[in-house]
């Protein structure tokens, strides 16, 4: 995992990739997502792998912009099934002050999600999903946000980054969310974790 990370992180931390976006759809009621309504939003942050020429950042503030983001984002759905989302945050990179402009460098976060269903009381996806999302592109990080935004400022940003990839995912699995699906669900019973299983 360590390898994996750094060797992410060596192409996206400067600029191989763009980030783009915004959150002014916020206001708007979204187009329905199937029977989609969020009841639990929960993110796991102690295990985070803090990226090369990155910032630490506090763990605990992070949990809480991202479940914060997520729920602006993902809580404006109103379906009539509840599903919880789960999010591991594997890594992370806070673009550094101080390193050199030509570098470019980018703030980056590394997370995984699980969808469960809570009637069915069962994953939807057996295997976790790996997303990697880079700090928007604003004025203020067009150059690094190292040097433009503070390590809090720099989480919100990853954090609304990546409350929007969870929603663009969520569409693009949208035939989960159905009461098909729901009752195939539940016929397979309930989850219950290998032995062993922390």
């Amino acid at each position: 995992m360590v390898h994996s990370v750094r060797f992410l992180f060596v192409g996206l931390v400067f600029g191989l990739l763009a980030a783009c976006g915004t959150d002014a759809d916020l206001v708007e009621k979204p187009e329905a997502l199937g029977n989609f309504k969020m009841e639990h939003n929960i993110v796991v942050s102690k295990n985070a792998k803090q990226g090369p020429l990155s910032r630490e950042a506090n763990l605990g503030a992070f949990k809480s912009s991202l479940e914060g983001a997520i729920q602006d984002r993902i809580g404006r759905y109103e379906g009539d099934n509840l599903y919880h989302i789960g999010v591991n945050i594997d890594a992370y990179v806070l673009a550094l002050p101080g390193v050199p402009v030509v570098l470019n460098p980018k703030s980056a976060l590394i997370f995984s999600i699980t969808v469960w269903d809570d009637a069915a009381q069962n994953k939807i996806n057996a295997e976790a999903e790996q997303i990697t999302v880079l700090e928007n592109l604003t004025g203020k990080t067009a150059l690094s946000s190292g040097l433009t935004q503070s390590a809090e400022e720099q989480m919100e940003n990853l954090s609304r980054s990546a409350a929007r990839a969870i929603e663009k995912w969520l569409r693009e699995n949208e035939a989960w969310f159905t009461a098909k699906q729901n009752e195939k669900r539940k016929a397979a019973g309930p989850f219950v974790a290998p032995a062993g299983a922390n």
